[in-house]
């Protein structure tokens, strides 16, 4: 694997893995290994690993290099809260202007869709579709940037909620996001408490419980 494009291969594979769960917070990514396994000299993995501090996937830190960082409160405030200008500015917008929410019902059947499915999608697909929801919210407003803005967040939403696995399936998200899509096409303040319950009580929530959960767990192993 060389080229311009080797940096981009390599990063969207370890993307992948990470949107799955398969590393676990704490992975640090040498760049040997890294090299060895895709074949390729250790400035094209620094390109990749570059690429994945910039999508919010892993950070980087002093003597020890790129790794997987931990769930923390203030990690999480800050995500959503960014999320919630975002997301809610953008209804607000798409709803003054009269703006159609289709595509948004459209993505909430694509994740009912996966909930019927046999054999059962992985978490990958499931927070692709979950993404794909409100990045239509978002896409109502008709506004470019703000789309570029969700963009630049989506992949570190998408590893966050790795860690909400335990409390969410395909049939759960589903229902919660028919609720949500249901009240959204009352508009109004209807359609905006609606989408700021979904940030706010669903997914922050859902994740600073599972804080609780990895800091009680860590405090029982004496960590």
């Amino acid at each position: 694997m060389d080229g311009a494009a080797a940096p981009e291969r390599i990063a969207a594979a370890v993307r992948d893995e990470l949107l799955d769960g398969a590393h676990p917070v704490g992975t640090r990514f040498r760049e040997e290994d890294l090299a060895e396994r895709f074949d390729v000299g250790r400035h094209t993995v620094r390109s990749a690993l570059r690429l994945l501090v910039e999508r919010g996937l892993v950070v980087h830190e002093r003597h020890r290099g790129a790794v997987v960082a931990p769930l923390t409160k203030a990690r999480i405030d800050e995500v959503f809260d960014y999320r919630k200008v975002l997301e809610l500015g953008a209804l607000r917008m798409a709803l003054d202007a009269g703006a159609d929410l289709g595509p948004v019902l459209t993505e909430v059947e694509r994740l009912e869709a996966l909930a019927e499915r046999t054999p059962r999608p992985s978490w990958r697909e499931l927070t692709g579709v979950h993404s794909a929801i409100h990045q239509a919210i978002v896409a109502a407003a008709g506004n470019q940037r703000l789309l570029d803005s969700y963009r630049h967040c989506e992949d570190e939403v998408r590893l966050l909620l790795t860690f909400v696995r335990p409390d969410f399936d395909a049939a759960s998200l589903a229902a919660v996001h028919r609720g949500l899509v249901e009240k959204l096409r009352l508009g109004g303040e209807a359609a905006t408490d609606a989408l700021t319950e979904d940030i706010d009580y669903t997914g922050r929530a859902a994740l600073l419980t599972a804080l609780h959960r990895a800091e009680e767990s860590a405090r029982l192993l004496g960590h």
